[in-house]
């Protein structure tokens, strides 16, 4: 827009808005100055006399109201009296100079008396009275009729509407002119451009994950010199899918491969897509690689794809929603349609590829899949010192056997330890962060903060001692199981009255019948421990029957470890990412007699592991009562003191 226009534009806005205050400023000063009163009071207030003058129109009743005292009003009136004969009032007796307006004549009258605290103006609805007139005439009172002018009603009634409608249009005609405004703008992509500056994220950030760094790396590399790949024959894939679970570093991957790629790099979520309207999803995918397409090569990155990439067709999990059916093919088509897309890169996110169309996974649409898991050991410690740059760490904190304590943890949890233990570390006025601080977070992302206020009675805190130490001395008595890191008796999070903490001593990804076995007799030995020296189990033990009976259910319907049921798997779990604990999918229908088959070899394996748990707590219950004369004195227990104890047990034994 030229200067010229600008200034005419800013010109009219400035007489628009001075016409609106010349005309509103009387009315906004009469308005404040105003008291609005009832019908009946005001004729209440004409019969005691105190009605000065009014102007009346066909809606409503205007004037002058005396609200002092009754002698008060009487010297009013002689004051007046006294003024009119005067002539002070330009000459003229109050309420025959009709040229003066009431307001006017209000500001005189206080101008002029020393009842500047009685005299009001007064607002006043009209209704159907036909005495009015002749109460008004045996006071004497001065009224008269009120006709609002031909300039006033032109004014409110007619430019005034125009000029809103014109301008409400004028400023939507103005915003349809910029991309992502305007009435029409619906089917404008959403997508935030960013270039290598933008992120602040290089793949020196990112840990954990070095294989699906390479996979990135490799396309990050053509975009920077594709002859070295073109004098081959290669074509670098049109679209790359991250999988995994939540907080394995899926969208922290896509903003470090912002900042290497320099190339534009168009982000938007795929809930992004879809809006009330028809046919906004399909318009916003064109015009997103319509843009594509004209700063190429570039990359186009849709984070939380399931949004808009489930099967379609009916069906539990596809639905029948036309609109993301229509952004769906919209979306297949810009993806490997007719025309080709050449130099736009599409990479994807989601956890939850197994509702995703098969044709969105199909080679020439997303060609590559770049999967990121929980990270294993040697991820985990190359995660945390990321996350330890620029804290203040002690000499003696060792990130290695922080990461042997958080199997199966995600970038995600890992970031938030050492934001916890950083946090703790203030909040006790420490200058470093120490080994104490980060075991700390680790316990309270694992387990839930400590809650030391939910005080326990004597009898449940004993009760929760004998449970956990029954977990703990089951646990040093079996070959198979874990070792126990810690013992608490301090409630935790949301349910948890106290853990037995128990950490592998290196990195595992199988696990063998026997660990399994050993597993669920751990689980059940809190329970049994209950069983024998309280003489009853309490729902504390609810958990640990969950875990021990998902733990049984698997091994005979998925491990086929048991002989009456022979190596079949009966169920497989809904998706590698999210598993739905104790409820899995049958592959097909069970006959009657084989679910009651798998029902009874699961309920004969809970009971033959918690009846070796009872054997093992029978065995060594003075190991059980030195733990738990220890646990309620100090309320936590270490892997060293916890290991003396039931050890030196073992050797007198």
């Amino acid at each position: 827009m030229d200067k010229g226009r600008r200034r005419l534009i800013f010109s009219a806005i400035y007489w628009i808005v001075g016409l609106i205050l010349i005309f509103s400023l009387p009315n906004l000063w009469i308005h404040m100055q105003t008291r609005e009163i009832s019908y009946a009071r005001f004729k209440q207030m004409l019969r005691e006399g105190r009605v000065l003058e009014i102007r009346m129109d066909k809606e409503e009743i205007r004037g002058i109201l005396y609200t002092g005292r009754a002698g008060g009003l009487q010297r009013l009136q002689t004051k007046l009296q006294e003024l009119e004969q005067e002539k002070i009032i330009d000459n003229a007796p109050l309420g025959k100079e009709k040229q003066l307006s009431l307001q006017e004549l209000f500001a005189r009258l206080r101008k002029l008396t020393e009842q500047k605290g009685d005299l009001v103006l007064f607002l006043t609805l009209r209704v159907d009275d036909s005495k009015l007139v002749e109460e008004l005439d045996a006071k004497g009172v001065d009224y008269s009729g009120v006709q609002k002018g031909i300039l006033d009603q032109l004014f409110w009634g007619t430019i005034l509407p125009i000029l809103f409608w014109v301008g409400l249009w004028f400023l939507l005609i103005r915003g349809m002119g910029k991309p992502g405004a305007g009435l029409l703008s619906f089917g404008k992509s959403k997508a935030k451009v960013a270039m290598e500056k933008d992120t602040g994220v290089r793949f020196d950030d990112v840990a954990g994950c070095d294989e699906s760094k390479e996979e990135l790396k490799e396309v990050v590399e053509f975009l920077k010199e594709p002859k070295k790949f073109e004098e081959l024959g290669a074509k670098i894939p049109k679209g790359v899918l991250l999988l995994g679970p939540p907080g394995t570093g899926k969208t922290l991957l896509a903003r470090a491969l912002a900042g290497e790629a320099e190339v534009p790099f168009y982000s938007i979520s795929g809930s992004e897509f879809i809006e009330m309207f028809v046919g906004v999803g399909a318009a916003r995918v064109r015009d997103l690689f319509n843009q594509a397409k004209e700063n190429t090569p570039c990359i186009i990155f849709v984070d939380e794809i399931d949004a808009i990439g489930k099967f379609r067709g009916g069906g539990m999990m596809g639905g029948g929603h036309e609109e993301r059916e229509q952004t769906l093919n919209q979306l297949l088509v810009e993806m490997d349609g007719f025309e080709p897309n050449l130099g736009v890169i599409l990479l994807a996110a989601t956890n939850r590829p197994e509702i995703l169309d098969p044709a969105l996974l199909r080679p020439g649409r997303f060609d590559r899949q770049v999967i990121l898991d929980a990270p294993d050991m040697k991820g985990r410690e190359a995660i945390l010192r990321v996350h330890s740059r620029g804290k203040p760490l002690a000499p003696d904190l060792d990130l290695k056997a922080i990461a042997l304590r958080t199997p199966g943890f995600s970038g995600a949890d890992l970031a938030n330890i050492m934001n916890e233990a950083a946090l703790l570390a203030a909040r006790h006025g420490s200058k470093q962060i120490t080994q104490a601080y980060v075991e700390e977070a680790v316990e309270k992302v694992f387990a839930g903060p400590e809650r030391k206020s939910r005080r326990l009675g004597e009898k449940e805190r004993k009760r929760v001692a004998y449970h956990e130490a029954g977990h703990a001395l089951v646990a040093f008595h079996c070959p198979n199981a874990l070792p126990v890191a810690k013992i608490s008796i301090i409630p935790r999070g949301k349910a948890a009255l106290g853990y037995t903490l128990q950490l592998p001593e290196e990195e595992r990804y199988l696990v063998t019948r026997s660990e399994l076995l050993d597993k669920i007799c751990v689980s059940l030995g809190g329970r049994a421990a209950e069983k024998i020296i309280m003489g009853e189990v309490s729902s504390g033990a609810q958990n640990d029957l969950e875990m021990a009976t998902e733990i049984a259910r698997s091994m005979i319907c998925r491990f086929g470890m048991n002989e009456k049921i022979g190596p079949v798997a009966l169920f497989r779990e809904t998706s590698p990412f999210m598993r739905v604990s104790g409820i899995p999918q049958t592959t097909e229908p069970l006959s009657p007699e084989l679910a009651s088959e798998v029902d009874k070899q699961v309920r004969q394996l809970l009971s033959e592991q918690s009846a070796r748990a009872h054997e093992i707590i029978e065995e060594h219950l003075d190991s059980l009562e030195k733990v738990v004369e220890r646990l309620l004195v100090e309320e936590i227990m270490s892997k060293d003191e916890f290991s003396k104890i039931a050890g030196e047990i073992e050797e007198k034994d």
